[in-house]
């Protein structure tokens, strides 16, 4: 685990005590860390915290849970975890051990995870509500259980078991959702790589290539600069383009036709989130070029509204009407654009929405909605946007040469109070830009 430094220990501590003030006194907090799993027999995938875990201690570790107990004299900030074992760290590595849990991390005690059967049940008793992500670790749940029901059984010898079960995301996705200045450092980071790993990809396309090569272009850039896939890379040459989560990546890009590349790193836990899409002969055909500006000006449509107090929906209906209108003038939609867009016949090429939030996830934490309205976006806020066109290959009511044709566009943007920062603008986006860089 890398070392945290004293910064960092501050910026952890302040989030914890942050949530801790939004449960409120007689609360308590539960949040185990992620469980391993078992790829085959006795091998396991590689280890990924729970990020909700790693966003409130900065711990890599698993068999961890952290107890925060608001107003506790004793310390508020607890943590369960593996103790020192030299056999077991001969195997596996180091671990932080309960002792040393509390220097590297800050936390104002510890103790083994295998006492928290022993310890748990009493931090529990006396308090009110308990905030918990139920749901997620169906194992733990049942322990859970099984302790709160250990305090009801002594109710009647006087102990106070909790009368409340709270969901904690309720009040930690809208902490997640709000990035702090050394949050957005590291995204800016995860972004800079990938865009390296995405003109490395480019470069290397030629007529012929497999789409896990390419995909080895960009995984070994972002191994290369201490980062790794922060989800599975989407390579898809010609028609698998338009397969949205396209995960083969194994045809051939033949020649004279598009490569579409969804990959982002993951640097210290955060995401980055970008989609390119270019000829792998290095120029694009009329009908290719004519879909890939389309797919542009619907993104500059909608980065014009992501603007703070502007509703996070404007991006996509702005996507959306660009799109349509586009469409329309292609030949590739008839009818009248108010009509396209209200009976949603735009959907038959545009089946996704036009953005999410970003952060430790890639699909991160956040609501959407509120009172039923979309949300205002507000600085400090981190989305993507990535309109895009999908024409499938057996589509018989378009010319062949649009048939098979997908292209998206997506870049990472934070709000901030002057409007838009694309994270991500230094990836060539536009027809000659690209063509410009696979040229050299």
């Amino acid at each position: 685990m890398r070392a945290i430094s004293a910064r960092w220990r501050k910026l952890l501590a302040h989030r914890r005590q942050t949530l801790m003030q939004a449960a409120g006194d007689g609360a308590i907090l539960i949040l185990p860390a992620a469980p391993e799993r078992i790829r085959s027999r006795d091998t396991y995938y590689p280890y990924r915290q729970d990020s909700d875990f790693w966003y409130l201690t900065g711990c890599a570790e698993p068999e961890a849970v952290l107890v925060l107990v608001p107003g506790r004299r004793h310390g508020e900030s607890i943590l369960f975890c593996r103790e020192r074992d030299p056999e077991r760290e001969g195997w596996d590595g180091p671990r932080l051990g309960p002792e040393g849990a509390v220097a590297a991390l800050g936390l104002d005690d510890a103790y083994p995870i295998t006492d928290i059967d022993e310890i748990l049940p009493g931090l529990l008793e006396g308090r009110r509500r308990v905030y918990y992500p139920l749901g997620r670790d169906a194992e733990f749940d049942l322990k859970l259980i099984g302790w709160l029901n250990r305090v009801r059984a002594q109710a009647r010898q006087g102990a106070q078991p909790p009368q409340e079960f709270l969901a904690l995301g309720h009040l930690l996705d809208e902490m997640r959702l709000f990035k702090s200045a050394e949050e957005i450092a590291l995204m800016q980071k995860a972004v800079d790589i990938s865009v390296q790993a995405h003109r490395a990809a480019m470069r290397a396309a030629r007529p012929g290539i497999r789409e896990y090569e390419l995909q080895a272009e960009l995984e070994y850039v972002f191994r290369r600069h201490g980062a790794q896939p922060a989800y599975p890379c989407i390579v898809g040459a010609g028609a698998n383009a338009c397969i949205l989560h396209y995960g083969a990546n194994s045809a051939r890009a033949r020649a004279g036709a598009l490569v579409l590349i969804d990959a982002g790193a993951e640097y210290a836990g955060y995401a980055a989130d970008i989609t390119r899409t270019f000829p792998v002969s290095g120029r694009f055909t009329r009908a290719q070029r004519a879909l890939h500006d389309l797919v542009g000006r619907a993104q500059a449509a909608a980065l014009a509204q992501a603007q703070p107090g502007r509703p996070f929906s404007a991006m996509h209906e702005a996507a959306v009407h660009t799109l349509a209108d586009g469409l329309l003038a292609l030949g590739l939609l008839r009818g009248r654009l108010q009509d396209v867009i209200a009976n949603g016949d735009y959907q038959r090429y545009y089946r996704h929405k036009t953005g999410h939030w970003l952060g430790l996830d890639v699909h991160d934490a956040g609501e959407y909605r509120i009172d039923g309205a979309s949300r205002l976006l507000e600085p400090g806020m981190v989305v993507t946007i990535e309109p895009g066109l999908y024409i499938p290959v057996d589509d018989a009511t378009v010319a062949p040469e649009w048939r098979g044709l997908g292209i998206r566009i997506e870049d990472d943007v934070l709000i901030t109070r002057d409007g838009p920062r694309v994270l991500s603008a230094a990836l060539e986006r536009s027809a000659d830009e690209i063509e410009a860089l696979m040229g050299r």
